[in-house]
């Protein structure tokens, strides 16, 4: 029984350390920020040409797909961006790779309990605590509460910017988080765990209300 628990607790051991988190830059994270009012004029973001796209991995291979944005605003000033906040509808996680009943069943078993428990919590936001000049011209670092099945946390990560107006913006960020800070905990399979982390490519536009 001994050397059975042994090679369980062996295969396990190497399981978990083959599951490659998706590439990605981590964003740092700490408890939720206030949030304060930014100056500046606020921009509504476009949401038929933004995006948020997901990436997980597993020992079998991985998924990607997306998940649309519901509303936004954005505050810039001085050709800065300040402020803003979006709302994620987790209720149009879309899985990219699959088709059919494997698509179907994947993107039910993403918003159950099990992961991103919809049904209770059907969106997700993230709103902008700070925002600091990044070390390359057009980046910035960005400071904010990611909200997911009601926990917030405060995340920072890297971000490009292309346009930044009184009028327009356009920028994007790329990075992962640490899905158990958000209590996305379902580990998988004992012989198909689940990365830990999750890549998040966002891409933002917005223009004048």
């Amino acid at each position: 029984m001994k050397r059975v628990l042994l090679l369980a607790g062996m295969s396990a051991f190497l399981f978990a350390s083959c599951v490659s988190n998706p590439e990605g830059e981590k964003a740092e994270t700490t408890e939720a920020a206030e949030a304060t009012s930014a100056d500046g004029t606020e921009l509504a973001v476009n949401t038929a040409a933004s995006s948020v796209e997901w990436h997980g991995k597993k020992v079998s291979g991985e998924h990607k797909g997306d998940v649309q944005i519901k509303e936004g605003t954005l505050t810039v000033k001085d050709g800065k961006l300040t402020g803003g906040k979006i709302v994620i509808d987790l209720n149009t996680i879309n899985d990219k790779d699959l088709e059919g009943e494997f698509k179907g069943k994947l993107e039910g078993h993403l918003k159950s309990e099990d992961f991103f428990d919809v049904a209770n919590h059907p969106e997700a936001t993230l709103e902008i605590t700070d925002v600091k000049d990044g070390a390359d011209a057009g980046t910035i670092v960005v400071s904010a509460n990611l909200t997911i099945r009601g926990i917030t946390k405060n995340i920072t990560f890297n971000a490009n910017v292309a346009e930044a107006t009184d009028t327009s913006f356009k920028g994007t960020a790329d990075f992962n988080i640490e899905r158990e800070d958000w209590n996305v905990s379902y580990a998988g399979k004992p012989d198909d765990l689940i990365s830990k982390q999750i890549n998040f490519k966002i891409t933002l536009e917005a223009a004048a209300i």
